[in-house]
């Protein structure tokens, strides 16, 4: 049989309805403005909808015109529920979403398992983690069809990620997510503050600038900094809200932004 990777947050974190789902995506990626020459990768927030939904649009918004030229999707997220020494990519030959299947770039991961010790192939942070699973709607409504190369990111460097990155940059048929909100649990003063200055530190492509209290996926966001250094590529903040602005309260609220490289 198989090896099937199912959703694990569908119903909680989004509709599992696959026509509700659906019109959830594309009214958010309708709201969402344009205009942004497509990029090579984005950085994505990864909370239920109804909070993150909308700035996560705003990134992929700018992915339409990559219909039917990106082939490959390599994503990044940071491991919530699994322990992980390094990065784990999974055994499964496909993710399932609501909206279909994804097949997964079975032979790039043998090949980082391969040449690359950072990397094991593990189901188990991938099993419970929502944070790629609930980038693949989106990336399945404005993409189409492509393959996935998705990674769990656990205790590792950021010279490690970009290195993994190195590995599978390639050219535009290839695209790169990181999946990352910023700040939790703050105040909405103090969340703007700490997320407007990780946005500062995205934008001028400085890893150090980042610790943990301003992004759950600072590691893999560390990680495309330096290889988006290496590559000349620029960032750009297409959208800084919080929960607070989207569907919470004030009091405590988690932060969420999108970005551009080119």
């Amino acid at each position: 049989m198989e090896n099937i990777r199912p959703p694990a947050v569908a119903g909680m974190f989004y509709p599992d309805d696959p026509r509700r789902l659906r019109r959830e995506v594309d009214r958010y990626l309708g709201q969402a403005g344009d205009g942004h020459p497509p990029p090579k990768a984005v950085i994505a927030p990864h909370a239920g909808y109804i909070y993150s939904g909308p700035v996560a649009a705003s990134a992929y918004a700018t992915l339409r015109p990559l219909r039917g030229r990106v082939k490959r999707v390599v994503l990044l997220g940071p491991a919530h529920r699994v322990y992980l020494r390094g990065l784990a990519a999974p055994s499964a030959a496909a993710f399932d979403t609501p909206l279909g299947r994804v097949p997964v770039d079975q032979a790039a991961v043998t090949a980082l398992a391969r040449d690359h010790p950072q990397v094991v192939v593990d189901d188990r942070p991938h099993a419970p983690e929502h944070s790629l699973e609930v980038q693949l709607p989106f990336l399945q409504e404005v993409l189409g069809d492509f393959e996935l190369i998705p990674l769990v990111v656990g205790e590792a460097t950021p010279g490690e990620v970009a290195d993994v990155l190195e590995a599978l940059w390639d050219g535009p048929e290839t695209l790169i997510v990181i999946s990352s909100d910023l700040s939790h649990y703050y105040d909405y003063d103090t969340a703007r503050r700490l997320d407007r200055a990780a946005s500062e530190a995205i934008e001028r492509l400085d890893p150090d600038g980042l610790d943990r209290e301003q992004a759950c996926g600072r590691i893999p966001i560390q990680g495309l900094l330096e290889a988006a250094r290496r590559h000349g590529l620029r960032a750009e903040t297409v959208d800084l809200r919080n929960s607070g602005d989207t569907a919470g309260p004030r009091d405590q609220v988690v932060g969420y932004g999108a970005y551009l490289f080119y």
